[in-house]
């Protein structure tokens, strides 16, 4: 019975499908980076020194949360290979594993978040951006196994197609943040004013919210509550405990790559001068946000790609694989003339761009939006043919790839441009997009070869 929920079907079917799973899936991921955004605002309204240690402290959270987020992100892949062989005792060991494995990561990264104010003293910023940001990692460190618990269940339940639930649940722990914000930080209906402690309080509480609402929705949901993962909870499977940590490792180090090259050309971008780093960033918050359509899509097709691995049809594979990089190519081709044709537009909604002291980043981040536009074209394709590759649990190699790619192409190239050459913060972001073009490629490659190859092996198999 599983295994005819993914039983092969036309084309026109394998999109619908894909867009089905994909659509909630990118949803939550814009729902929760529009969560960033607020928090940014409302960090502003306390004060330039709050902007500035809230920003960073936020920033240096969600950089570790997400990297070690993709170690559970390895339960997708997994469970969408046991789901389509139709292997429902699998399922459940893998579930339990992975919340085993949420609970297991939760204390080294208590300790690492605990500590983080003294690693920014340690990164050179002043000791009162510092002491700001301490009470914000103090608050919201509670919050760090919900939020890996959540992203387990969400890699559960994506690989399961059941992911329709997803942005509901985003949306009601946004609306609660957003509102926790207010009421924690400012000292709103007799609670006292907080400030940061109360931001990262209010993402604590939000997070406890999203995952027992999900914990609920799989036990309950009549698709879902067959497969028992709380039930002898205390059975440690050490083999698929150990699969989860070198399929996820590999996904974790990638993340890493991917945020640290964004991170090392935001610090180039400063070197390089006020305006060109202010340029810089207007162009990145847009590009940010839509980068999380491709990235929640790429959850989609790794379940629907691990899903026809479990049925063992390698036609299936490459034909779920390609679906979902023509797709996200299309909208985000789409994406990018709409940028291009806006360009101005776009800057104008974070500055004001008639005020004759705006002109220089204007001037500034217009190029750099144009080849930013194109950058997340080929990055969204890159995302979806790595997505792919996660669906086959292939890890290793596309990890390597893509530190090759982005460090040693991307920001040696644009390094080159930009300081050697003279292109500044257009040549940075034209190196980024050479380094994406080339990850991109070489994934793509590697999904057509290794599925060709496993075709080619299950044709000749008696």
């Amino acid at each position: 019975m599983i295994a005819n929920a993914v039983k092969q079907s036309p084309l026109g079917k394998d999109i619908g499908g894909f867009l089905m799973l994909a659509i909630p899936l990118a949803s939550a991921q814009v729902a929760q980076a529009a969560v960033g955004l607020v928090d940014t605002i409302m960090m502003g309204r306390l004060g330039t020194e709050s902007l500035a240690a809230g920003g960073l402290a936020s920033t240096m959270f969600q950089f570790c949360l997400t990297t070690v987020s993709g170690i559970v992100m390895a339960v997708s892949p997994l469970v969408a290979e046991a789901y389509g062989a139709g292997q429902a005792a699998r399922v459940e060991h893998i579930a339990r594993q992975g919340l085993w494995l949420a609970i297991i990561l939760t204390l080294p990264l208590m300790v690492i978040i605990s500590q983080l104010d003294a690693g920014l003293l340690a990164l050179g910023q002043p000791e009162a951006i510092a002491t700001r940001a301490a009470p914000y990692f103090k608050f919201i460190v509670w919050g760090i196994f919900p939020a890996l618990g959540f992203a387990m269940l969400r890699s559960y339940v994506s690989a399961l197609s059941q992911a329709n639930v997803v942005i509901v649940i985003v949306i009601i722990g946004t609306l609660v943040n957003i509102t926790g914000n207010y009421v924690l930080g400012f000292g709103k209906f007799g609670f006292p004013r907080m400030e940061l402690a109360g931001l990262g309080l209010s993402s604590g509480l939000s997070f406890w919210l999203m995952f027992i609402l999900f914990l609920i929705y799989a036990l309950k949901h009549p698709q879902l509550r067959n497969y028992r993962f709380l039930q002898n909870f205390h059975h440690f499977n050490l083999r698929i405990f150990q699969r989860l940590i070198t399929v996820g490792v590999a996904i974790a180090i990638t993340i890493a790559l991917e945020y640290g090259l964004f991170a090392a050309v935001t610090f180039l971008m400063g070197i390089l001068g006020t305006d060109i780093l202010a340029a810089h960033q207007t162009v990145y918050q847009t590009i940010y946000i839509i980068f999380m359509v491709p990235l929640g899509m790429s959850y989609a097709v790794t379940a629907r790609v691990g899903q026809w691995l479990g049925q063992k049809d390698m036609q299936g594979v490459r034909r779920a694989g390609y679906v979902g990089m023509v797709v996200v190519g299309l909208f985000m081709l789409v994406t990018a003339i709409a940028l291009i044709i806006y360009r101005r537009q776009v800057i104008g909604i974070y500055i004001n761009i008639d005020q004759p002291a705006n002109a220089k980043v204007l001037a500034l981040a217009i190029p750099m939006l144009f080849v930013a536009s194109i950058a997340q074209l080929l990055d969204g394709i890159h995302r979806m043919a790595m997505g792919a590759l996660h669906g086959l649990q292939d890890t290793r190699i596309p990890m390597l790839i893509s530190g090759l790619a982005f460090w040693g192409v991307g920001l040696t190239s644009g390094y080159g441009l930009g300081f050697i050459l003279g292109f500044e913060g257009v040549g940075l972001w034209i190196g980024q997009s050479i380094g994406v073009a080339v990850a991109g490629l070489i994934s793509i490659l590697r999904f057509h070869r290794l599925t060709g190859r496993r075709t080619a092996i299950a044709s000749i198999k008696p």
